[in-house]
């Protein structure tokens, strides 16, 4: 069986739940999607890249800053050999590995709730925080004219590769920011004027996670992270979907072409075990469609410790 085959039907999972809180707080979880083997791979294959021992042409590389701050990175070096310590390798889609995941049939049932017609992904991005801290990512949000496109995307699929608890520099949000668009025309880094002005520090909700989970978030949400604290690596996989008919914008260079996905999907049906709510692990029938987090339970329980079985695999 594919690594990266669910433990049940795509078309039998609930994601109702998912987009009614995804609406409201700008975020969801959908539930541990990749499975262990899965998340072997795609942790292998990251470093393999970082370290040079896959090649792929065109990647982008950038190195965390020495420090640890935001700040402080040095811009426009690329690949500067191998190394575990970069904090993000874009152009994910140009490895078959990730590819196969980015283009995963639940991906798609995801896509064409929340975007009309053909999709294309605008970035897919390995976002890492090395065992050596990593570096800090500040209050942000992924759109505004910095993007160059003719329309702001609204949709990104997060997924956790290893555990990411809060030490671990999990991602953090301010639920429910995205309702009040950009910040900003230029988008990106939030200014500090406005980060004190919603006490965006003091609000903030931490979203730690299990290796194989997935998350949703708005692309004009509210977020950030901290440094990595546990001696462990973190990486997160993170693909932006949008509407294929979003054209670039930019005039310094030659517009870019976005790459189609979903073409030729298809999914793998298997029989599948779930983790209820109750911590028991559960052989269920076929038949039987699993129930995701519920809105509340997302919006109670996001706090949950690495290892709780009440997040649901599916």
């Amino acid at each position: 069986m594919s690594p990266f085959a669910l433990n049940q039907p795509v078309a039998s999972i609930d994601l109702a739940p998912a987009f009614t809180h995804f609406a409201e707080h700008g975020y969801a979880r959908v539930g541990v999607a990749l499975s262990d083997s899965g998340c072997a791979e795609l942790r292998e294959r990251a470093d393999d890249l970082m370290l040079g021992r896959v090649v792929h042409e065109g990647l982008f590389f950038q190195r965390d800053s020495h420090s640890g701050r935001y700040e402080d990175r040095v811009l426009g070096k690329g690949y500067e050999g191998p190394s575990l310590d970069y904090r993000k390798v874009e152009k994910l889609e140009k490895d078959p590995l990730f590819f196969a995941w980015i283009n995963h049939p639940l991906f798609e049932r995801i896509a064409s709730l929340w975007i009309p017609g053909n999709v294309v992904i605008y970035r897919a991005v390995l976002f890492t925080k090395s065992a050596r801290g990593g570096t800090t990512l500040p209050w942000h949000q992924d759109a505004g004219a910095s993007w160059g496109l003719s329309e702001d995307p609204v949709l990104q699929v997060w997924t956790a590769l290893d555990d990411a608890p809060e030490d671990a520099g999990c991602v953090q949000v301010l639920a429910g920011s995205h309702k009040a668009g950009l910040v900003s025309p230029l988008g990106g880094v939030v200014p500090e004027a406005h980060v004190l002005a919603a006490q965006a520090d003091a609000r903030k909700l931490a979203l730690p996670a299990k290796a194989g989970e997935v998350v949703l978030l708005h692309n004009y949400l509210w977020h950030c992270s901290g440094v990595n604290r546990t001696g462990r690596a973190r990486r997160a996989l993170s693909v932006c979907y949008m509407n294929a008919s979003t054209r670039c914008m930019r005039k310094r260079k030659p517009p870019r072409s976005f790459i189609p996905v979903f073409q030729n999907s298809g999914e793998s049906v298997a029989q599948f075990w779930y983790y209820p709510f109750s911590g028991v692990v559960a052989a269920m029938p076929a038949s039987r469609t699993m129930c995701l987090l519920d809105a509340g339970h997302c919006a109670t329980n996001s706090g949950l410790p690495i290892g709780d079985a009440s997040v649901p695999s599916i």
